[in-house]
């Protein structure tokens, strides 16, 4: 089994240790690196090569916010995880949008955060549909009508099949959902993902459906996804 190499970036040296001791403890989870600011994660990338980055979105000098734009427009970007103390933050937003597979409360438990890790080295977003529909809730906030308009124009470049998976991911059901709602096979349901992805030149689920949210498709769904 290969470990899953792990990047921790945090200005609070107490919660590097902590975190670094909590994960770094797991049979298929290395500790490549730590670091104290935004600013020294793209040499400590080249140099370690990360499959996932923990990032404190505050940090004094470079964010993480920054941080994350900057490795996401980088070829063979890691996958990064957002760490931050609020549930629905604007800038926790922008990081989901710039990129980031997902974000937790620095107050979750270790074998969460741990399984957190493993899901998103796994291509797996890390945002349950609630957490996610306050988020989107919080984007629609401001230049809304702009916003779904841009929306729109993106996603009617997809064929209907893959609008309708793009509106079920939107609503926070998994591949196995997906597929029994819209009768196909999980094997079809991911291939539909990845050319969502591709067309739209997104990196994730999240981004999925925030554009979805973004364009008024999900509009009259429960928050429970049905």
């Amino acid at each position: 089994m290969t470990a899953i190499r792990l990047l921790i970036v945090d200005d609070d040296p107490l919660v590097r240790a902590g975190l670094s001791l909590m994960l770094g403890g797991a049979d298929d989870v290395e500790i490549v690196g730590e670091a104290a600011d935004g600013g020294e994660v793209e040499a400590l990338v080249d140099r370690a090569r990360p499959d996932v980055v923990l990032m404190d979105i505050r940090m004094p000098v470079v964010d993480g916010l920054t941080a994350t734009e900057r490795l996401r427009g980088r070829p063979e970007a890691p996958q990064i995880i957002v760490l931050t103390t609020f549930h629905a933050d604007e800038q926790v937003l922008r990081a989901l949008r710039a990129g980031a597979a997902g974000f937790v409360l620095k107050d979750t438990p270790p074998a969460e955060i741990l399984d957190a890790v493993r899901r998103v080295a796994a291509g797996d977003p890390v945002l349950s549909p609630a957490v996610t529909r306050r988020l989107m809730d919080q984007a629609a906030a401001g230049a809304a009508d702009t916003r779904r308009t841009r929306a729109r124009a993106r996603l009617d470049t997809l064929n209907d099949r893959e609008r309708e998976v793009a509106v079920a991911v939107g609503r926070g059901l998994a591949n196995a959902a997906v597929a029994t709602e819209l009768f196909m096979s999980v094997a079809t349901v991911k291939t539909h993902v990845s050319r969502i992805l591709a067309k739209l030149d997104l990196d994730n689920r999240v981004q999925i459906a925030l554009l979805a949210h973004d364009a008024g498709l999900l509009e009259g769904y429960q928050e429970d996804g049905r």
